[in-house]
């Protein structure tokens, strides 16, 4: 039994990508030297975040400054690239882990805030990093269906109180080197927002058809990496395996269906070196072709994709295929294939 969710588009093209970066940089010199005194009694030496993760930056809010508001502002950009005004658009999903509140949903004040017909179906996806390439592939079910014409796939993320929790229990007495470790990745984080505008291909013959992907899942690893506004909390090593286990599962399954060894480029969430090497020598795939954001934004959840994929949509040309790839907490793992 194939153990994949196969899916196949068969008329649906992304118009346009934007993304919405957080103005305020800070670097992990910066966090080295506010965790000095625990790095100092735990022996631990400084640079772990430059070394071990490869992330040398992030990005924060400015005072004042909201994720949602961010994500309107990545949705409005959006927009106007793809040449679509707000009334047209049926379907607003938002992606976004960061939220203000349980109740209402993070997806009723972007669609406010972007103006959409009170026609517009609007609700929140959470899937971990996941959710963004999730929200793509619903929307393009609709879209196939016939039952709307558009989508947007929205997402922002505030990473500002994560990061000063965890940098303040981390300078704790009571820490201990194992407690350190075990919220490390929370120190990668980063912030930002981005969105994308969906199609049919057959009425947008300038966009980027979505061909179809699949998924995979392995949540008896359910426990492995798990995080609030209080801190994320990973068990790193049997993370990594038990991610790596999932797509190396994943992508030798989906040879029946699909071939993805030549591809132009490959979008990947954007996590750390471990991760990326990991993923790269487990698949086979050409580093070279592997664009990274993680070194300057961290991680940036959901996010992580769509603004490493705005970034690269100067450099692509048409005929260029693009794998967007990544494995979420829980654990999930999607790839989605593009025809630029």
């Amino acid at each position: 039994m194939d153990g994949n969710a196969t899916t196949t588009h068969r008329n649906v093209a992304l118009l346009s990508v934007a993304s919405e970066l957080a103005p305020q940089i800070t670097t992990s010199v910066d966090i080295d030297r506010r965790l000095q005194p625990a790095l100092k009694r735990l022996r631990l030496p400084s640079g772990l975040l430059q070394r071990v993760a490869g992330v040398h930056e992030r990005r924060n809010w400015a005072p004042g400054q909201a994720f949602d508001d961010a994500a309107v502002t990545a949705g409005k950009r959006a927009l106007a690239a793809a040449g679509i005004e707000p009334g047209q658009v049926g379907l607003m999903i938002n992606t976004s882990v960061t939220r203000k509140h349980l109740e209402p949903s993070v997806a009723v004040r972007i669609h406010h805030g972007l103006g959409l017909p009170s026609s517009a179906t609007n609700f929140d996806i959470a899937n971990a990093c996941l959710g963004f390439v999730n929200g793509m592939t619903l929307a393009a079910q609709l879209i196939d269906s016939g039952q709307i014409e558009y989508a947007v796939i929205i997402d922002g993320e505030d990473a500002d109180e994560i990061q000063t929790n965890t940098i303040e229990r981390l300078g704790r007495p009571d820490i201990s080197r194992k407690d350190f470790m075990s919220e490390f990745a929370s120190l990668t984080l980063g912030s930002g927002a981005a969105a994308a505008v969906l199609g049919r291909a057959d009425a947008h013959p300038e966009g980027h058809r979505m061909l179809g992907g699949v998924t995979r899942a392995a949540t008896q690893f359910n426990g492995l990496c798990v995080g609030s506004v209080d801190g994320m909390f990973t068990d790193a090593k049997a993370l990594l395996k038990g991610g790596m286990e999932l797509v190396v599962s994943a992508w030798t399954e989906a040879k029946r269906d699909w071939n993805w060894s030549g591809m132009d480029r490959y979008i990947l969430h954007q996590v750390s070196d471990v991760h990326t090497d990991a993923i790269v020598k487990a698949t086979g795939l050409d580093r070279s072709r592997v664009p990274l954001t993680y070194p300057l934004y961290g991680n940036v959840g959901p996010a992580s994709i769509p603004i490493t994929l705005a970034g690269e949509a100067g450099t692509l040309k048409r005929g260029d295929r693009v794998l967007l790839m990544g494995v979420g907490s829980g654990l999930n793992t999607a790839m989605m294939e593009l025809a630029w």
